[in-house]
């Protein structure tokens, strides 16, 4: 069945309320970065309601809930979207709160914030509030978004935990599954500055028929159809393909142990780009214009 409902997913940029990064000393911008960069200005602009569009954001992810969710008010303000809550759910209970339930299904665009990913599939899992988002996704014009462990977790599998220094060694990428918006993907976010590609490589050849998403700082995908992937924002997106590993020594070698792969196929996309989950084919848009730093859809520049 084909979603009528859009998926942005976007690689984050401060990350307010990681687990890596949480610091009650922390110098909190004004508004989140990636606002400057129009990723949350095409959010609105995919919105069937755009500026008059419900927004409910999810924080349970976040350490530090009120300040990030008060950023986000900030940001959306910015755009001149006003009708914007906060949904600070912290537990399993939350999520089958009457009220909860309600206001999710009257919103037009949800949006989780970064922080835990591990968070967000073990409140959520299993749950109505997340019955009702898949319910949504598939027969309305619903927007979900996520940043950061919102990204990470779309995915029906999701990494929850891998250094990136020891990324290829058996055993230390772990994966569980995520709240299952969008199959045959796995995501990971802050892709570039951290050193992911790592992970993702062996995320892949553990199981060759996912696509590899790396998503970087200032970097998104929104997903129409629940196949076709446009890259926004202005950072780069990396897809890894495993679908051509010849040979892969992940099944012999023990935990531990370095991991080796022949195959992997790397492709690089950036604004407007666009990828076919059926048919894995990559279309590189050219000579697009962004005027006033504002990124308007992809049809808006069609002849």
């Amino acid at each position: 069945m084909v979603p009528k409902g859009k998926l942005v997913i976007i690689g984050g940029a401060v990350d307010l309320g990681s687990s890596l990064n949480y610091n009650e000393n922390i110098s909190h911008p004004h508004y989140i970065k990636f606002f400057e960069q129009g990723i949350l200005r095409r959010v609105i602009v995919e919105s069937d309601k755009a500026e008059n569009s419900v927004v409910e954001v999810i924080t349970t992810a976040s350490q530090i809930p009120d300040i990030v969710g008060t950023e986000y008010i900030k940001s959306f303000k910015q755009l001149q979207v006003n009708n914007v809550n906060v949904l600070d759910i912290r537990s399993r209970t939350d999520a089958a709160n009457k009220e909860y339930l309600e206001r999710i299904s009257n919103a037009d665009v949800v949006m989780f914030t970064g922080g835990d990913q591990l968070r967000l599939s073990s409140i959520f899992g299993g749950t109505p509030f997340l019955q009702i988002l898949k319910r949504r996704y598939q027969e309305d014009n619903f927007l979900i978004a996520g940043t950061s462990a919102g990204a990470a977790a779309s995915s029906t599998n999701m990494i929850y935990r891998g250094s990136s220094s020891e990324a290829l060694v058996k055993g230390e990428v772990q994966i569980t599954a995520g709240l299952g918006f969008v199959d045959s993907v796995i995501v990971d976010t802050h892709f570039v500055q951290r050193g992911r590609i790592g992970r993702l490589f062996y995320a892949v050849a553990s199981n060759p028929g996912m696509l590899g998403i790396g998503l970087g700082e200032d970097a998104g995908l929104l997903i129409t159809d629940g196949n076709c992937l446009e890259a926004i924002g202005s950072g780069l997106t990396i897809l890894v393909d495993g679908r051509h590993i010849s040979e892969t020594s992940i099944y012999d070698v023990e935990i531990g142990s370095p991991v080796s792969i022949d195959g992997l196929r790397v492709h690089v996309m950036s604004l407007f780009d666009k990828y076919d989950l059926e048919k894995h084919e990559l279309e590189i848009k050219k000579a697009l214009k962004v005027e006033d730093g504002v990124f308007l859809k992809v049809k808006d520049y069609d002849n």
